[in-house]
């Protein structure tokens, strides 16, 4: 957390049940969304973060139909119901809302994108953040998965200051398995990294926590996953357990499967007291190997 203040996090998790059963009214999901951030935001929540895809249902045979347009900026209702629900609930809420992600269409590209939407408490935009890594794996007897077969990635990093609290990074779900985001995000001052993500049965078994803890440990900074909650009727089955781990690793919060508000306070002495203790801000040896975050980075589409 930045020494400019502290503030309380939420991980909000759209049930996929709800995303299931009501896959053909996105106005549902989004209802549904609306009353859990309201929720959040009555128990104090300044920052509110909703699941990968929490308007639609998670897979390739969904993003056609449920992609929005966002381009140009801001796009009519018509194009982007889920934009307007969210800046106009940011404002209600009076809180930083960050939108999980949608699926995006660009009309001039003719591509889709898995898109981040961050609003302020005056319901501006102040981020997008394309999925930069898509999830593309192969795990024999367990799990094919391909979002390149319908998705195009992002191609920036997405970094954007909260004031009065400091600056965060966003990122999305299989963007957590490449350590540079977060090395570069924690070395351009951010606090706090965001995952909105939808890890499956295999892979969230094995390494969501882990790869939570592991930024967080790498980093010193605070790290905040956030899932939809699981449905074993949904055609996928995410795993859940959204949490928030501190800059020492330690899980502060954490959901099980089903639906499920989770908070936790952040606040900057926790982040100078990790550092001071295991000094490795001022221990690294450039002389021996690459600052990665003093390379070239894209910060712009």
């Amino acid at each position: 957390m930045s020494p400019r203040g502290a503030s309380r996090l939420v991980d909000k998790r759209a049930s996929t049940r709800i995303e299931d059963v009501l896959c053909a009214d996105k106005t549902a999901n989004l209802a549904r969304a609306r009353s859990r951030v309201l929720e959040a935001s009555k128990a104090g929540a300044s920052l509110i973060v909703l699941p990968e895809c929490f308007n639609s249902p998670y897979g390739c045979q969904y993003f056609p139909s449920y992609a929005e347009t966002l381009q140009p900026s801001p796009p009519t209702k018509e194009q982007s119901p889920s934009f307007h629900a969210l800046s106009e609930l940011a404002v209600e809420s009076k809180s930083y809302l960050l939108g999980g992600s949608i699926p995006e269409y660009v009309e001039s590209t003719k591509k889709y994108h898995n898109t981040s939407l961050l609003f302020s408490p005056k319901g501006d935009l102040l981020a997008t953040h394309r999925k930069v890594h898509l999830f593309d794996i192969d795990i024999p007897g367990k799990i094919t998965f391909r979002e390149s077969d319908v998705l195009s990635p992002g191609n920036k990093l997405t970094l954007v200051d909260l004031p009065p609290y400091g600056k965060i990074a966003l990122a999305i779900c299989y963007d957590i398995r490449f350590p540079e985001l977060a090395t570069i995000a924690a070395r351009k001052g951010c606090f706090l990294l965001l995952y909105p993500g939808a890890f499956n049965l295999t892979t969230g078994a094995l390494h969501w926590e882990l790869q939570a803890r592991a930024r967080a440990m790498d980093n010193q900074v605070y790290v905040g996953l956030c899932s939809p909650a699981r449905d074993m009727e949904a055609t996928y089955h995410a795993w859940g357990h959204s949490m928030v781990v501190d800059p020492n690793a330690s899980v502060m919060c954490e959901a099980g499967e089903e639906e499920e508000i989770v908070y936790a306070e952040l606040n900057g002495e926790k982040i100078e007291e990790t550092r001071k203790g295991i000094p490795i801000y001022t221990q690294r040896r450039f002389d021996v190997y690459p600052d990665v975050s003093e390379g070239k980075i894209k910060f712009d589409e």
